[in-house]
């Protein structure tokens, strides 16, 4: 086995860790911390994140079906899935074009998914309409096409409702799922789901299902608040790293 192996399920047992003691997003963990130390090809990184994230979406929604807001989940999903495909398209692009680009949008990204993810939004007096969740799912399926990870602008987005928290999460992991179940889709027929998806996520699933157990087994010293400053904290210094390299042409990503 491999250091970049060993380095990468270090990722998937700490960002399923994080995740099941504070909630945060494992997609953004495992994107930055591979990226930033050059792991895998961001194409592979990102079909693994979508399929291990699919287990770990079904099996969390699972009896939940009947909290899930459907009149704002159509409106997103009719946005989002056809966007993913032109996301998926503009990271095959510029992986293969302009790499550069995309390590500088991919460090952008994170910054800013990281600044999204602090603040807490204030829900609105009223439900926002069709527009709106057409233009949620829009934004949500391009970065989840790109990045596997649109968890900043949906996630954003439906915690403004005036929602119920059973009801925001079972919608949101709905509109997860059928995202990531579209992305996977367009990978696999793209012929993006190689050998090498297929392997990490392989090695990544008993990962995840451990890391959810030592979480709730044996939560961690810090409490909650000061867990997510450290994730925030290193997430911002591995996008920081990432935007830094793109603009450097000396600088490259690895270890």
């Amino acid at each position: 086995m491999d250091h970049a192996l060993l380095i990468f399920l270090a990722l998937v047992l700490f960002g399923g860790y994080v995740q099941t003691v504070a909630g945060f997003a494992l997609g953004m963990i495992l994107i930055a911390g591979s990226s930033a130390l050059g792991l895998f090809p961001l194409p592979v990184t990102t079909a693994v994140i979508s399929l291990v994230s699919l287990v770990n979406i079904f099996m969390a929604l699972h009896g939940h079906y009947p909290r899930i807001y459907r009149r704002g989940l159509v409106w997103m999903v009719l946005g989002q899935v056809p966007c993913v495909a032109l996301g998926v398209f503009l990271l095959n692009y510029l992986d293969a074009s302009s790499e550069r680009l995309l390590q500088g949008l991919l460090g952008t990204f994170i910054l800013l998914g990281c600044g999204a993810m602090m603040l807490r939004p204030r829900p609105q007096e009223a439900v926002s309409g069709r527009a709106a969740f057409l233009a949620a799912g829009m934004g949500g399926g391009v970065l989840g096409g790109l990045f596997s990870a649109a968890g900043p602008v949906i996630g954003w987005f439906v915690y403004r409702q005036p929602l119920s928290v059973p009801e925001i999460r079972a919608s949101l992991l709905a509109t997860f799922a059928l995202g990531t179940l579209a992305r996977t889709i367009v990978v696999g027929v793209d012929g993006g789901l190689t050998s090498a998806v297929w392997m990490l996520t392989a090695w990544s699933i008993p990962l995840i299902l451990l890391a959810t157990w030592l979480g709730r087994r044996f939560p961690p010293a810090l409490s909650e608040s000061n867990l997510r400053r450290l994730a925030f904290a290193l997430l911002f210094a591995m996008g920081g790293w990432i935007l830094y390299a793109a603009l450097t042409p000396d600088v490259t990503l690895g270890i």
